[in-house]
């Protein structure tokens, strides 16, 4: 037979397409925090400044980890076709989305450690320069995070208005209709570097409030508790992102709305049970299912299941298994 003779059947594996406008918004992103850490590492070294120093270095982890997040999107896009992966190529971008969290964990856990130093050795601090550095990081950051917030609005509208305009064919017999929507998913990659931009925009403020203190009350301990205080936060905001992209890399979404979705529209005849589902996302607003039923319809066949799901737009690829009950 005909290799081409299987097209009918067969289709790509490209279930999520390329976020063009977040890849660019966060090499954007990045260039800007790698010059302006290179600005500040280089003044500190030119001024002997310990505050800029460390401030320097500090955002050189945030240029590392929002240039993974760019790099995801280049390699997820230069691979999108390769037949090695077997759903595609989406999850390169939620893997980066987990390491970018764990370099927040780090980067949590050295702001505790410093600030314990400072509270148990205090050192001085030369007030007007530090608050300059943060004011100028704060500036910086603030910069970042509405290039990746209008990113993220772009890629939110544009979702959106696929949904309304067009019918998601990913496949000449999968026309998915219009369905239930599930507002929640977005991009996990692009979501990891806005969070260390605006990590670092709040820990820039709880710094800068902190410094004026000290500045001028004599509050010398308010930086050091400040720097906690925001290592804390930092170090819950990361854990969310783990916990998120951690449960897509491990496919542990079977408590996903969708699922029990799948077993209302396929069981709905009152003949067929879902003896086995397994379901996993492959894309932002896509999922691949593979079932096992168990049926008293004698005529029932996997075409006519795919027709029951076709309500779910979500569901991309589905992989059905059929036992007639006697």
């Amino acid at each position: 037979m005909n290799t081409h003779d299987l097209s009918e059947w067969s289709h790509d594996h490209v279930f999520d397409k390329s976020n063009e406008t977040a890849e660019r918004s966060t090499k954007l992103v990045m260039w800007i925090t790698v010059v302006m850490m290179a600005v500040e590492i280089l003044a500190g070294w030119a001024f002997n400044s310990m505050s800029l120093l460390a401030d320097g270095w500090h955002m050189s982890s945030h240029a590392l980890a929002i240039g993974l997040s760019a790099m995801a999107y280049v390699t997820a896009r230069t691979y999108a076709h390769d037949p090695r992966f077997a759903f595609g190529t989406w999850k390169i971008e939620v893997l980066a989305g987990f390491t970018s969290a764990l370099c927040l964990v780090g980067v949590a856990v050295a702001m505790v450690i410093g600030s314990l130093e400072r509270l148990i050795s205090p050192q001085a601090i030369a007030y007007p320069e530090a608050i300059a550095v943060g004011v100028l990081g704060l500036l910086v950051n603030i910069v970042c995070a509405v290039i990746l917030g209008k990113a993220h609005h772009h890629d939110h509208h544009e979702h959106a208005h696929q949904d309304q305009a067009h019918p998601h064919d990913h496949s000449p017999h999968h026309d998915h209709h219009h369905g239930h929507h599930h507002s929640h998913h977005h991009d996990l990659n692009l979501a990891s570097a806005y969070l260390h931009v605006v990590a670092d925009a709040f820990t820039s403020v709880l710094a800068i409030v902190a410094l004026l203190g000290g500045w001028f009350y004599g509050w010398s301990w308010l930086d050091p508790v400040m720097g906690i205080v925001g290592a804390v936060l930092v170090a819950l905001w990361a854990k969310n992102l783990v916990i998120d992209t951690g449960k897509v890399l491990l496919d542990r979404e079977m408590d996903h709305p969708v699922v029990d979705e799948i077993r209302d529209v396929v069981q709905a005849d009152g003949q067929t049970q879902v003896a086995d589902l397994h379901v996993w996302r492959v894309g932002k607003k896509a999922y691949a299912c593979a079932m096992s039923l168990v049926t008293r319809d004698a005529a029932l066949t996997p075409s006519q299941v795919r027709d029951r799901l076709r309500i779910h737009e979500e569901i991309i690829h589905s992989t059905i298994e059929i036992h007639q009950r006697p």
